[in-house]
């Protein structure tokens, strides 16, 4: 019996795997390579602009992205301790070879402007390296001020967050007044495009509206020298914002205060208190009275039940409204008390069905007066809410009003 031969087996061919190619990173050769292809003559700005734009790809702005921006910035690379490193030739197209004047640095940052809108990988890019950068602006000399500049441009513009600025809290920079001066120029620089409420809100958001101060060297940081220091670079804008910044911390701290005392205290200690900082502060009533509204108010835990709720109110204000009534002495400080009061009652629900109520109880206790409240009803309330809340006063309104008539027969009749 003659034997089968092995079925055939099947053949495999043996790939080789390819090694990854590991590229060096050589900013060097990024730098030297965008200097043989952008023109020498600084005239030539257009040009320079269109030869960026084109060669993306090329030159790999997205591995070479933060020494991408120290070329277009500082003309070279930045080597540790802040130093411009020698290379064949700077940049003269960078903004700190551009001229100190406004239309010069903003030619360079429409440049970064166009480059970082058209690929969007690079705005990151640009954040990391203005971060980078802002540790050393004490050693840029006077291309210190161009770079401010530029950064104010850069953030009024949305390419830069506010928030770059915390690179300048560097206990060296704030010592020798370096964050101050640079910070200073940014501010300037975004003013001259954006509103001073613009600059607030982004202060705001990025939770440096509290922060000004860490700025100023550690011995000018009173009030006063903020001021003196914005009135002499010509920033009265920034004067005024300060100051309202600093009237807003006396008045929180004010309102904590009186909430304790309106929570523990008597009527004669609050009232007490508050007629020192009206000295204090050189305030109006019209200022005090809302303060003492928000205090009063955050001192009680009002009740979720509506009959409890009305309950509170009179207990509140039988005990507190001789206090109101202090401050309360002219019809605009009163009509500026019921608009309070109308606004808490459309924004918080619990209140909106008790506006006539809490108006009924500051009458009472003399904190608003009847000339004051037919004032509100005829054409002095608020827009929020209006309808609903004038409606809820008429049957008060109205009884006002049939008081008075009764007076006047009475008189009549004497």
């Amino acid at each position: 019996m003659s034997s089968q031969p092995p079925p055939p087996q099947p053949q495999f061919k043996l790939k080789q795997r390819k090694r990854e190619t590991v590229t060096k990173y050589e900013p060097e050769a990024f730098r030297d390579s965008l200097l043989k292809i952008i023109p020498e003559d600084p005239a030539e700005i257009e040009k320079y602009a269109s030869i960026l734009e084109l060669n993306e790809s090329k030159v790999d702005y997205k591995r070479y992205g933060e020494p991408f921006f120290e070329f277009l910035i500082v003309g070279g690379l930045i080597a540790p301790g802040g130093i411009v490193e020698d290379g064949p030739r700077r940049n003269p197209f960078s903004i700190f070879a551009a001229e100190d004047s406004k239309e010069a640095v903003r030619a360079r940052v429409d440049i970064i402007n166009k480059l970082t809108r058209r690929y969007k990988y690079l705005q990151k890019r640009l954040e990391e390296c203005m971060s980078h950068l802002l540790q050393y602006v004490n050693k840029f000399g006077e291309n210190s001020h161009k770079l401010s500049r530029a950064v104010g441009r850069l953030i009024s513009i949305q390419l830069l967050p506010i928030s770059v600025l915390t690179n300048l809290m560097k206990e060296h920079l704030v010592k020798d007044g370096a964050s101050l001066q640079f910070v200073t120029g940014v501010f300037r620089s975004y003013l001259e495009d954006q509103p001073i409420d613009h600059l607030s809100t982004i202060l705001k958001k990025a939770g440096l509206d509290d922060k000004l101060l860490e700025f100023f060297p550690p011995g000018k940081r009173q009030a006063e020298y903020v001021a003196r220091h914005f009135e002499a670079e010509g920033l009265k804008p920034l004067v005024d914002y300060f100051n309202k910044r600093q009237q807003t911390a006396v008045k929180e701290q004010v309102k904590s205060k009186l909430n304790e005392m309106f929570s523990s205290g008597t009527p004669q200690e609050a009232a007490g208190y508050v007629k020192q900082q009206i000295a204090v502060n050189s305030w109006a009533e019209t200022d005090v009275v809302p303060i003492m509204w928000d205090a009063l108010i955050s001192s009680v835990e009002w009740a979720g039940r509506p009959e409890q709720l009305e309950s509170q109110i009179k207990t509140t204000l039988t005990t507190w409204g001789k206090v109101l009534a202090v401050f309360c002495t002219s019809p605009k400080t009163e009509i500026g008390l019921m608009l309070k009061v109308q606004q808490m009652c459309y924004e918080d629900g619990r209140f909106q069905k008790h506006y006539r109520t809490i108006i009924r109880y500051l009458y009472d206790e003399d904190v608003v007066s009847e000339s004051a409240i037919i004032y509100w009803f005829e054409k002095g309330a608020g827009a929020s809410g209006k309808t609903l809340f004038v409606k809820q006063m008429e049957p008060f309104v109205n009884w006002l009003k049939s008081q008075d008539d009764d007076e006047s027969e009475e008189e009549e009749d004497e």
